[in-house]
């Protein structure tokens, strides 16, 4: 080994995925977008940086490490994030570099793997360099072995045009498309598990996201708006720097016209449902939302059968997206809780609407006779122009302009 003495600094580096699959132009274009919504990101942290872009890698300067890696692990587009060892591409000086790393976190009777990627294709293979880096660490770390099928520890290598990068550890991000790139969805957002987790699977496709909430004041549970306005909140931590409109109508009118019926009749879910996307579809010719989106899943409950949803569905004047349209309830609910929008106290969410015996095959001939005597237009318009907007932005609530804590 050379005399020379080799230098570090720590630096984030941040890797995405898919964008690679993009031609050129577009491929610069989003990573534009991602890199301003990394910004965003730190900076509603608070957190001084500066990022540089060379092919193929985000990297960020800044001192606060570990925030930078938690924030950035939430963007959209990331796939990963870690705290990387920046030093020369000289082989040289990167070996003994490599071997520090590992001696900080290595020890006596563990096994380690080096994997070394390059991007500059002279000097030793990778599978050289890597036995190369193995060899030193073994002789810094006296009784560590080599395995490399599960290692103990793991030492990552890039060898770039900029220098060498050294990891030990990444912090899985998000993946998909980043924010914004994909245009506006309206998302009709309730207290429930499944709307929040559609809406969050949009916006990693790169969707920006819009909100519409129904509320059925005495006619649902006490904790419904509360509820819906905490999983607004918790959506908004996943896109910093952008925030989220949900506007609020009521439907209190529409099951009151229904229950002077004599009772509320079996399709009261399937009209309620119509009334939603009928209202969420004059919105989003308002908002420019391109398509709604809902946590509608097939089977679930009564009104999600496959012809109850087809029935909902013409009510509708853009496309409907639903996500989870083929998940289990418990993959919902895992994922729920993995990106942090269940809460396992529900409170009460009753909808105190629903007929004791559902339709689960309403013809679209008998609904669409109930509501025009229901006059069913006359209640969207009504609902809308009374509606407000409640605000999520960086985890914070704004009713109406006023700041909210939940």
């Amino acid at each position: 080994m050379t005399n020379e003495r080799y230098e570090t600094s720590k630096i984030v580096m941040v890797r995405y995925g898919e964008l690679f699959l993009k031609s050129e132009p577009v491929k610069r274009h989003f990573i534009r977008i991602l890199t301003d919504n990394i910004h965003r990101a730190l900076r509603a942290e608070g957190i001084d940086h500066h990022i540089e872009t060379p092919r193929g890698r985000i990297l960020i300067h800044g001192s606060e490490m570990n925030r930078m890696v938690s924030s950035v692990a939430r963007v959209f587009g990331v796939i990963d994030a870690g705290i990387c060892d920046q030093t020369t591409n000289n082989p040289e000086l990167l070996i003994p570099a490599a071997a520090t790393r590992a001696k900080n976190a290595l020890s006596h009777g563990q096994s380690f793997a080096v994997r070394v990627k390059r991007q500059l294709k002279t000097g030793p293979s990778s599978q050289e360099l890597a036995a190369l880096i193995g060899a030193e660490i073994q002789k810094v770390i006296p009784g560590v072995s080599v395995n490399l099928t599960h290692p103990d520890y793991e030492l990552i290598v890039e060898i770039r045009e900029s220098g060498g990068f050294i990891c030990d550890y990444r912090i899985a991000g998000p993946g998909g498309l980043p924010l914004t790139t994909q245009g506006t969805v309206l998302c009709l957002l309730s207290s429930g598990i499944d709307s929040p987790v559609a809406a969050w699977l949009m916006m990693k496709r790169g969707c920006s996201l819009e909100a519409l909430f129904v509320d059925g004041g005495r006619w649902s549970g006490s904790d419904v708006f509360s509820t819906a306005v905490e999983n607004l909140r918790r959506l908004s931590t996943w896109c910093p720097g952008h925030p989220i409109r949900m506007q609020v109508i009521s439907s209190e009118r529409l099951f009151d016209a229904m229950k002077e019926q004599s009772e509320l009749p079996k399709v009261c879910c399937v009209i309620c449902k119509r009334f939603m996307i009928r209202a969420a579809s004059a919105l989003a010719e308002r908002t420019g939302a391109l398509a709604l989106v809902t946590g509608e899943n097939l089977g679930q409950v009564a009104s999600q059968t496959l012809p109850n949803l087809a029935t909902i569905s013409s009510a509708a004047t853009i496309p409907i997206i639903r996500p989870l349209i083929t998940y289990d309830k418990q993959e919902i609910i895992n994922l729920a809780k993995t990106i942090g929008t269940y809460s396992g106290q529900q409170g009460d969410l009753a909808c105190r609407a629903v007929p004791l015996r559902p339709a689960t095959n309403a013809a679209l001939s008998d609904i669409q006779a109930l509501e025009m005597h229901l006059n069913i237009p006359a209640l969207v318009a009504g609902s809308l122009k009374e509606s407000r907007s409640v605000i999520a932005m960086n985890g914070r609530i704004e009713d109406n302009g006023k700041s909210v804590r939940l």
